[in-house]
């Protein structure tokens, strides 16, 4: 379900006077904060109001409902993840380098700690409020993911990647290390954790122009 309500500084108050975009802001925050301690079911709205300090009015001028203020939450975050992120510059890295940093931003955790608690409440709601995946999957994963195969594409087109390399599924199984690691280990992914996996991967796709692996 898309968010249709104008932006924050669009909407006013029934006297006319501009909402404060720092309550919002606080609102989100302890959504989005109790979605990873309590998940969806459990938290309530009276939760959310005595988190972010405001009242349930205050609340509830802004979002009809709690599933709406999550799915508000959930794209705020992935949002500002996005704009975290700098342009990535192809003819800057050497084509592994590049296929290192697409990888790095596949992690979901990249300035979002919770972000795996996030995922895994989100897939246990799937029966319940299937939506909720579904913005993540729209909003979160299918961006992440595109990159690397945007990236990918070009070094292909560049001769750095071989043209029979199956991309869709060299994404999947980069996105899906990370879901791996943590279910393993349960730990903070490792610093060199991207280098890993495309020190793995690097040797099955690359092309007569790439370098050789370090």
């Amino acid at each position: 379900m898309s968010d249709k309500r104008p932006n924050a500084e669009a909407r006013t108050s029934s006297g006319g006077r501009p909402r404060d975009p720092l309550v919002e802001e606080a609102i989100i925050e302890s959504t989005r904060m109790l979605l990873a301690t309590k998940g969806y079911s459990s938290m309530t709205i009276g939760d959310i109001v005595a988190e972010a300090g405001v009242t349930r009015p205050t609340l509830y001028r802004r979002w009809p409902n709690k599933y709406e203020l999550v799915v508000e939450a959930l794209q705020y975050g992935l949002r500002k993840q996005r704009e975290a992120y700098p342009p990535l510059d192809l003819d800057g890295l050497t084509p592994r380098e590049a296929m290192v940093e697409a990888v790095r931003r596949l992690d979901p955790r990249l300035h979002n700690p919770r972000a795996m608690t996030l995922h895994g409440n989100f897939m246990a709601e799937a029966e319940r409020e299937p939506g909720l995946l579904a913005q993540m999957r729209e909003h979160g994963n299918r961006p992440r993911c595109q990159e690397l195969s945007d990236v990918l594409v070009e070094l292909q087109r560049r001769g750095a990647v071989r043209e029979d390399v199956d991309i869709d599924m060299i994404v999947s199984l980069s996105f899906g290390s990370y879901f791996a690691d943590f279910n393993r280990y349960g730990r903070e992914v490792p610093p060199d954790y991207a280098e890993q996996v495309v020190a793995t991967l690097w040797p099955l796709v690359a092309g007569e122009r790439g370098p050789a692996p370090a």
